[in-house]
């Protein structure tokens, strides 16, 4: 679990850390766009999906500022109502995984093009229950496909990224369906984006934005869509 502390220290020692840890990171990569899509209707105003990939400050500050995105929601997927809290899904043994609920325009931006950003920059896909310094069953790799095309299209698409050998190893991804999305505590809505200083958010998000604005430049936008606008910024 992440420590939610500001201190000067904490913040000083971050912002010394920042050019190290973005140049000894492992490189972002545009992987190839599934073959097959989501069609989706064109009287379809809007549509959701939902993926975990790790720590959801960094997911959920990714597809704020991803071009058709209308919304992105931090919180919980997995397991039940009453363990949908912080502490508790922090122990990794509530079945839940830190979660994103995407709204989006389908006429703007597809489910593939969506999941192509997640698999490309949101996390490393091949890590088992693990996202960087943050372990467990809670920062799993899931695709919670909200019906049976989003699943068939996740599945098809894990399947041709293996196939290329794309990550140079079988990735970790699980697709789950039928799990309810619970939205996260208001303090970890729009985290990224209101506390772009955070030692955590310094040194393993703050790179993924640059590698979203660099990689995906024709999806990205500059000012994110948040949860609170009035607090953000």
């Amino acid at each position: 679990m992440r420590t939610l502390a500001f201190t000067a220290a904490a913040l000083a020692a971050a912002a010394l850390a920042w050019p190290a840890a973005s140049s000894s990171a492992e490189p972002a990569r545009r992987v190839p766009a599934p073959k097959v899509d989501v069609m989706a209707s064109p009287t379809t105003k809007y549509e959701t999906a939902v993926f975990a990939g790790g720590c959801f400050w960094g997911v959920q500050g990714i597809f704020q500022r991803v071009k058709g995105v209308n919304n992105a929601v931090s919180g919980y997927a997995g397991g039940e109502a009453k363990t949908a809290r912080y502490e508790r899904v922090g122990s990794g043994n509530t079945g839940h995984a830190e979660s994103v609920r995407i709204t989006y325009d389908p006429q703007q931006i597809s489910y593939g093009k969506l999941l192509q950003i997640y698999f490309s920059v949101a996390h490393d896909p091949t890590e088992l229950n693990r996202q960087g310094p943050d372990t467990g069953p809670q920062y799993r790799s899931t695709v919670f496909a909200e019906n049976i095309e989003q699943a068939r299209v996740a599945r098809d698409y894990i399947v041709q990224l293996n196939q290329a050998k794309t990550f140079g190893k079988p990735l970790a991804t699980t697709i789950e369906m039928s799990k309810p999305f619970y939205a996260a505590e208001a303090y970890h809505q729009d985290f990224l984006t209101r506390h772009p200083r955070h030692g955590y958010i310094v040194i393993h998000d703050m790179p993924k934005i640059e590698n979203l604005k660099k990689l995906f430049p024709e999806s990205y936008r500059a000012t994110p869509v948040l949860v609170n606008p009035a607090k953000g910024g």
